[in-house]
């Protein structure tokens, strides 16, 4: 199935997903300090939601899990406020122009850092697109499969330095996409230099106006090395929670 977006022409049948599945099993990543999901079936006396058992003509599930702690997820600025915003009314619309870039973060004493030099030389790289780019992709290096299943907690992962995160904001990117569990450092002392700089809150308990409600982080994804750096339509999906962040599954399309 092709659609047209602004002239640009995309296979709909051809999806590239970024997200990583929510399992209850030791191969869901984990972060934060948290346990697995859980995923099991709701029990009334000896009656169990589950086909396989015998007792229930429907598998009927309870599902616990963390969106920040087990794989990937849609956040908006709620995430670092005093006052409650829902990611489900902060994003609103859903297909976006992205550009992917790939970058080695960068040793810097103890820590591994994305510097705001790696992303400006990648996303300088010229594009016979004549478009805007309203996301922003970010694939790390090593780039394992063992991302899809790995415990970050006491890791001390990569994150994004502040001057980065600014230079994403002030090139106009309003979704921002990361592969690992956070754009902060782990401790951090609660500074979240990143979320602040991409958010433009410069006061969590008092809102400065120009702060940006309509822009959202998306961590956890996973980019497989097939997927070549460059443009694409973004198609980025979340459950309706109201909630300040959501589970999500960000779809690719090549132009």
């Amino acid at each position: 199935m092709l659609a047209k977006i602004n002239n640009f022409e995309i296979d709909l049948s051809k999806p590239i997903d970024i997200s990583i599945p929510l399992t209850n099993t030791d191969e869901n990543p984990i972060a934060w300090y948290i346990e697995k999901p859980s995923i099991e079936p709701v029990v009334f006396g000896d009656w169990i939601g589950k086909v396989s058992e015998g007792k229930s003509s429907t598998n009927f599930n309870n599902i616990f899990f963390n969106p920040h702690g087990h794989g990937t997820h849609t956040e908006c600025l709620g995430h670092i406020t005093n006052d409650f915003y829902s990611i489900n009314q902060s994003l609103k619309q859903f297909f976006f122009f992205a550009k992917l870039i790939t970058v080695e973060p960068e040793k810097i004493g103890d820590d591994f850092v994305i510097t705001k030099e790696q992303i400006q030389k990648a996303f300088s790289i010229s594009t016979s697109l004549n478009v805007t780019n309203e996301a922003l992709i970010i694939r790390t290096l090593p780039n394992q499969k063992e991302k899809k299943s790995r415990k970050y907690s006491n890791t001390n992962p990569p994150y994004l330095s502040e001057d980065a995160a600014i230079f994403i904001r002030e090139s106009e990117i309003q979704h921002l996409l990361i592969d690992l569990p956070s754009v902060d450092k782990e401790h951090d002392e609660g500074k979240l230099l990143a979320h602040k700089a991409f958010w433009n809150v410069k006061d969590t308990h008092n809102l400065n106006p120009d702060a940006r409600f309509n822009a959202t982080i998306t961590e956890m994804i996973y980019v497989s090395d097939e997927i070549e750096d460059g443009d694409y339509i973004l198609n980025l999906q979340i459950a309706s929670f109201e909630n300040d962040a959501s589970p999500s599954k960000p779809i690719l399309y090549k132009i």
